[in-house]
């Protein structure tokens, strides 16, 4: 078939939600090497976690797959963070590995708006009308007004085993040799990254019974409200290495392409080797390492934590040197691969090439690490290229609006030299955006922007109508002279200690709407705080920096003060744009501001 108005080119993650995303408008072209590998999970076999698990729920609330995915099929679920305030707390999901991908090709291969096309791409040239031709080896040209290219590492992707590389965008699949010269000929700056993955390890000759065994949470949860049958089916496990693990590792150090010098590229700060671990926290005895099944009846398990570049030999020492671990047999070995990324300023917040109009990125090519990174953006770029490929008008996601908002205005604005990983300390009104009410604050969005019907939006609309009516029931109902509200807000009482008390409160709830309630009483008072807080700061991005000597105020961090003495932004706004000048930066240039008006000097809006 000819004539798409979006081809998707890759189907990781990032190429899933695109074409999931870009098919509710019109017909989609998914490009693939192999199909047999669209979905894979070829890292971790989970979804969720601090920072990443907001992201699956933003994602869910726009009517994305990722989260519905990972219910269908979990074998462990834990929320964690369980005993913090609800702004870090974070549901991880465990996978069954295999099942994942064979649900996500169920469900883009049945669809009738998506057409699966086999092939590998050489070049992307331009129609001269707004369009695209993308050019396969095999000289076929696919038309489309917009593209998406979700690469993930296999633009020029190079696996290290040791001091031994070959080209491969991970373990047995070759790279795509030929999109980054296209990108470049159009004036993209190409920069290098590098990650890796830990080596699975055969199940049957692993100890469980000398590991520390972590159960299922006893009552499920799930992005999409309810997980599938097996969601507690398995544990989890967790070891730690020795100091034999350290000490083969420090005498074979010469070893490691990264550190012999063999690897240019950057790799994750967030999720560094054990290599990288063992150099640069020598301190350390012993580093924690969290033992994950690939599913119910375990072939492998994943040595979360362990990831390497050492040559295999290597690795069987290693891994032996761990607790539970002193006859194990590594199924698959540890790698790690170095491949070819975009610099993320060159973009717009939709993930649009300001360069190559028509031409969306998304995904670890764009810089990021993660299922839930490259998801999200997936997501976003999918249905900016589609309704773009319509004459549709733009509309972009702000950074108040949530996770995502955050992770497309850090990569477009402060850009990044390491694989971005989100967390939640990167998200400064955290508090307001948690992942209990990303339905309330996207799924309006995404009915805008053409991604949820009307029936979704009601339903969502009419939740909040019932918590809302549940807050008043609590504020009007008294206990020993108070109400009901009044003592929920003890920090010691749940809501269930308030019902048991007497307190009642509309039956028709269900347990999201009562978790929702529960938060909105207990943590009112930092809800007011935040919101208070974050219409001031609105009011103050518009305030003059101009003359403002940065190097004369304490309260910065000493990034920040170099950073804004050497770029001189002229305004808040603009000095919040910078890599490295985080939230309190920005809070203590406010408070010296106040200072300044406070003596007479007063900065103006520019």
């Amino acid at each position: 078939m000819k004539g798409w108005n979006v081809i998707v080119i890759g189907g990781g993650h990032a190429g899933l939600e695109a074409a999931w995303a870009a098919a509710k408008f019109s017909r989609v072209a998914l490009l693939v090497g192999n199909p047999a590998t669209v979905g894979r999970m070829p890292c971790n076999p989970a979804v969720g976690g601090p920072g990443k698990s907001q992201l699956v729920f933003e994602v869910q609330a726009l009517d994305g797959l990722m989260g519905r995915l990972a219910d269908d099929t979990a074998i462990h679920t834990r929320m964690l963070n369980a005993s913090k305030g609800p702004a870090v707390q974070s549901l991880r999901v465990q996978n069954e590995r295999d099942a994942y991908a064979e649900r996500a090709q169920d469900v883009i291969f049945g669809h009738s708006e998506i057409d699966i096309v086999r092939g590998e791409a050489a070049d992307l040239e331009s129609d001269g009308q707004g369009g695209w031709f993308v050019v396969t080896t095999d000289g076929r040209r696919l038309h489309a007004r917009s593209v998406v290219l979700a690469a993930g590492t296999f633009m020029r992707g190079v696996t290290w085993y040791g001091r031994q590389s070959r080209p491969e965008g991970r373990q047995g699949e070759p790279p795509s040799r030929f999109l980054s010269a296209p990108l470049e000929r159009g004036g993209h700056v190409l920069k290098r990254y590098k990650t890796g993955t830990p080596p699975r390890v055969r199940a049957d000759s692993v100890r469980f019974a000398d590991l520390l065994e972590i159960p299922a949470d006893p009552q499920p949860r799930g992005f999409t409200g309810a997980p599938g049958p097996r969601a507690a089916e398995s544990p989890t496990w967790q070891t730690h290495t020795t100091p034999q693990t350290h000490a083969l590792i420090q005498a074979n150090l010469h070893e490691s392409p990264m550190y012999a010098g063999d690897i240019e590229g950057l790799g994750p700060r967030y999720c560094p080797s054990i290599e990288d671990k063992v150099v640069k926290f020598a301190h350390h005895d012993r580093h924690l390492l969290f033992v994950e099944p690939d599913g119910v009846q375990t072939s492998e398990v994943y040595l979360q934590g362990f990831s390497s570049s050492l040559p295999p030999r290597l690795q069987d020492e290693l891994v032996r040197t761990l607790p539970g671990f002193e006859q194990a047999v590594i199924q698959r070995y540890a790698y790690a691969v170095e491949y070819d990324v975009v610099d993320s300023t060159e973009l717009t917040l939709n993930l649009e090439s300001k360069k190559l109009p028509g031409l969306f990125t998304a995904g670890q090519l764009n810089g990021t690490s993660g299922y839930e990174e490259a998801a999200a953006q997936g997501l976003v770029a999918g249905t900016a290229a589609a309704r773009r490929s319509l004459g549709l008008d733009e509309q972009f996601i702000g950074r108040e609006t949530g996770y995502l908002g955050v992770l497309l205005d850090d990569l477009v604005f402060k850009g990044s030299d390491e694989p971005y990983r989100m967390m939640t300390s990167r998200v400064e009104h955290r508090l307001l955006v948690r992942q209990d009410n990303a339905d309330e604050r996207m799924t309006p969005l995404g009915h805008a922007l053409g991604l949820v019907g009307d029936a979704e939006l009601r339903q969502v609309q009419d939740k909040y109508v019932r918590v809302q009516r549940g807050i008043e029931s609590l504020s009007k109902q008294r206990l020993q002279g108070q109400t009901a509200d009044a003592w929920l807000r003890r920090p010691e009482l749940s809501l269930s200690d308030v019902e048991a008390l007497g307190a009642q409160l509309p039956a028709d709830l269900s347990a999201a709407e009562r978790e929702a309630v529960e938060i909105r009483v207990k943590y009112a008072g930092y809800i007011a705080r935040a919101e208070s807080q974050l219409r001031s700061e609105a009011k103050a991005r518009d305030l003059s920096l101009s003359g403002v000597d940065f190097a004369g105020i304490s309260a910065l961090s000493n990034e920040a003060r170099e950073k804004l003495t050497r770029l001189q932004p002229q305004t808040v706004e603009q000095a919040s744009r910078i890599s490295g000048v985080r939230h309190a930066d920005i809070s203590a240039l406010l408070v010296h501001l106040k200072g300044q008006r406070a003596s007479g000097d007063v900065p103006r809006e520019t």
